[in-house]
């Protein structure tokens, strides 16, 4: 019996389609991570740019150290005294670090006494310089070649002296008064040049001999005359160029001081002597307490000053 292919069921399969399908939550996970990256990297540039420029050099100081080193400690981490291993400023050292403080700093002695004969003996190399220097300047200048047997020059305690003294018939003021002679002006005005280059100051004081005014001490006396004769030199200096501020004191002396203590009427007593003083000396000169004695005089001789008549007085030949 033949088979009958028209009694064969015709089965028809249709595929049902969807228009949108379920694509699992992957693509959330995705996305997430991408929001937090960004978020991160704002953050950062955040950071960095409001972080100071010495900051960032920690955090990249840091970043540099291997993670596990910085927590577990050991060489390179730092190691202060920290909760967390791996403290300190620089994390970069190789042996641990401590806190200002925990150690204390090494103890230097210094000798003073040396130290100061230290000083005392570069400032005497320097005031010989000085004197080297002044002589040259004396034996090079015709100006004052012809007046050298009037300025000595040493070297003492206080520093270098300078003292330009009157000679029987070659005064460098004129009689009685403070009026400088032309070439004492010259010789003052040389001198000036080379004590402007010195890094020390400088006393000006006033000498005269024993002779006195007639009117006695209390009108205008030798203290008065060496004090004014000490200023006078002071501004011929400053016309010469010297700076005011090298000057540490302007004093008359009268014949407290006298050159020639055998003959206090010679006439090398009259001098002005200028000081280039050292360290040691012009902290005292500079200190409050000045000479009573000098202080004195010179209240006393400011008081009657104006209740003499100065041309009257000026009969002795100083």
């Amino acid at each position: 019996m033949a088979s009958d292919d028209s009694q064969r069921p015709i089965i028809v399969r249709r595929i049902k389609k969807v228009a949108g399908g379920h694509h699992g939550g992957a693509w959330k996970i995705a996305y997430a991570d991408f929001v937090t990256a960004m978020m991160a990297f704002f953050l950062l540039m955040w950071l960095l740019g409001s972080t100071a420029q010495g900051d960032l050099k920690g955090i990249a100081d840091y970043f540099s150290t291997p993670l596990k080193v910085a927590l577990s400690g050991g060489s390179g981490s730092g190691d202060s005294s920290h909760i967390i291993k791996g403290g300190g400023k620089d994390l970069t050292r190789l042996e641990g670090q401590v806190k200002n403080g925990d150690i204390e700093a090494a103890r230097r002695t210094v000798n003073l006494k040396a130290a100061q004969q230290e000083l005392a003996r570069v400032e005497k190399q320097k005031l010989s310089e000085l004197q080297g220097r002044l002589v040259d300047l004396i034996e090079a200048t015709p100006a004052l070649k012809q007046f050298k047997r009037q300025l000595l020059i040493d070297i003492t305690m206080d520093g270098l002296r300078i003292q330009i003294v009157d000679e029987q018939n070659r005064p460098m003021f004129a009689i009685g008064s403070a009026t400088l002679q032309p070439y004492t002006r010259d010789i003052l005005r040389e001198i000036a040049k080379v004590l402007n280059d010195v890094p020390y100051r400088l006393s000006i004081s006033g000498h005269t001999d024993s002779n006195q005014y007639s009117g006695g001490e209390r009108g205008y006396s030798n203290w008065e005359l060496s004090a004014d004769r000490a200023n006078a030199s002071r501004r011929e200096l400053m016309a010469g160029g010297l700076d005011e501020k090298k000057i540490a004191r302007v004093i008359g002396l009268s014949s407290s001081v006298l050159f020639d203590p055998e003959n206090p009427r010679s006439a090398i007593n009259r001098r002005i002597s200028i000081v280039v003083m050292n360290k040691r000396a012009e902290e005292a000169a500079t200190r409050s307490s000045v000479s009573v004695t000098i202080e004195k005089a010179a209240d006393l001789s400011t008081e009657v000053v104006n209740s003499e008549d100065k041309a009257n007085d000026k009969g002795a030949v100083q």
